[in-house]
């Protein structure tokens, strides 16, 4: 007995997932693409066993659909498949990372026989598109799934066994409650660094030191801020009612410290920056989250010729895969920094070993 799986939405997202299940026994992928050339890609590169310019045929005989589109279309799709004669039994999902509206959604929909379970893969990366799909991606991340009253239980353990193979850990969450946190802890800092970025660079327009100083850990802090516009739209919007909320919440934070800062309160300052370090300390290192982590390695080089391509080379020799390089610091009378970045630990940790054999000296 075949189980059909069905991708709205091959990119890195419903392209990961589409590696995760292709290739087991008894499972066919399908994608579904909105122009040929999409079709044939993911069919080339593996990604998916068939690609359909359909929606109707993706949906026919589906037992697990999967809507992997922007948040703002979510609905809109889960309204077409309503409409559609699918498979008794069969189980919708999304990977938005809003689930109170979606959800809403489903329940004034009549899918009879049909269950919607809504879903958010806590995990990302920098890049984008099926070019940047990997059967890796949900390793050792989060994975929420937000049941409906009422959805069978058997349904839930259907999706919740076939999400297992994407070797996440599944958590269950109401789609409020969700919707809460994952606002605070993802959408929140997206504002925050957004708000930032452009504060710097009203600055910026009157003094150009502004930008030449911001170089390094500013952009660091606030690379969030470079996240995809249109797709921030919809998340937030989407979202509007918990972020005015969590923004109010904000707003005190900000004025605790004006009022630290008015008072000259520096046993209050000492007491807050004391506070967080503390929290933060015992939160994960190396679990995946909505927030891509940077794997980044800084060494010390000496300013010779040939010194860049030389680490390079012995990286690559290995099979280290290198994401990003920069010279941080490099003069006469001084070694240079460089920052090694990495798309996944395993290359840093390997990246760390290989270069302290060779005598650099390593910073984390």
């Amino acid at each position: 007995m075949t189980t059909k799986i069905a991708i709205f939405g091959v990119g890195l997202i419903g392209g990961s997932l589409a590696l995760c299940f292709k290739g087991k026994e008894g499972v066919t992928v399908v994608g579904h693409a909105h122009r040929p050339e999409s079709a044939v890609k993911y069919v080339n590169r593996g990604v998916v066993d068939q690609a359909t310019l359909s929606l109707e045929e993706a949906a026919l005989d589906a037992d697990f659909i999967f809507l992997c589109v922007p948040v703002g279309r979510l609905e809109e799709y889960l309204q077409q498949l309503s409409r559609l004669p699918l498979k008794p039994g069969c189980i919708i999902t999304d990977v938005g990372s809003t689930k109170a509206s979606i959800a809403a959604c489903a329940l004034t929909l009549d899918l009879p026989g049909v269950h919607f379970i809504g879903g958010h893969p806590m995990a990302g990366s920098e890049r984008s598109g099926v070019e940047a799909a990997s059967s890796l991606l949900f390793e050792n991340a989060y994975y929420v799934l937000t049941p409906p009253p009422g959805v069978p239980e058997a349904a839930y353990q259907a999706l919740e066994t076939l999400l297992l193979q994407t070797r996440a850990q599944i958590v269950r969450l109401d789609p409020e409650r969700h919707d809460e946190i994952v606002g605070a802890i993802s959408h929140l800092p997206h504002i925050i660094a957004v708000a930032l970025v452009n504060q710097i660079h009203a600055y910026d327009t009157s003094d150009s030191l502004y930008s030449t100083l911001a170089a390094g850990g500013f952009r660091d802090i606030t690379r969030i801020a470079s996240s995809d516009p249109i797709i921030w739209r919809d998340i937030l919007l989407n979202n509007r009612s918990v972020m005015l909320r969590l923004l109010k919440d904000w707003n005190d934070e900000v004025s605790t410290f004006i009022h630290l800062l008015e008072s000259g309160d520096g046993a209050g300052i000492e007491s807050a920056f004391h506070e967080a370090n503390q929290f933060r300390s015992q939160l994960p290192e190396r679990r995946k989250g909505m927030i891509t982590p940077l794997f980044d390695l800084h060494i010390d080089v000496p300013d010779h010729p040939g010194i860049i391509g030389r680490i390079a080379m012995e990286l690559g020799d290995q099979g280290i895969n290198l994401s990003n390089l920069q010279i941080i610091e490099s003069r006469e009378d001084v070694p240079g920094i460089m920052r090694l970045s990495f798309r996944q630990e395993d290359d840093m940790e390997r990246a760390k070993i290989l270069l302290q054999q060779n005598n650099y000296t390593v910073y984390m």
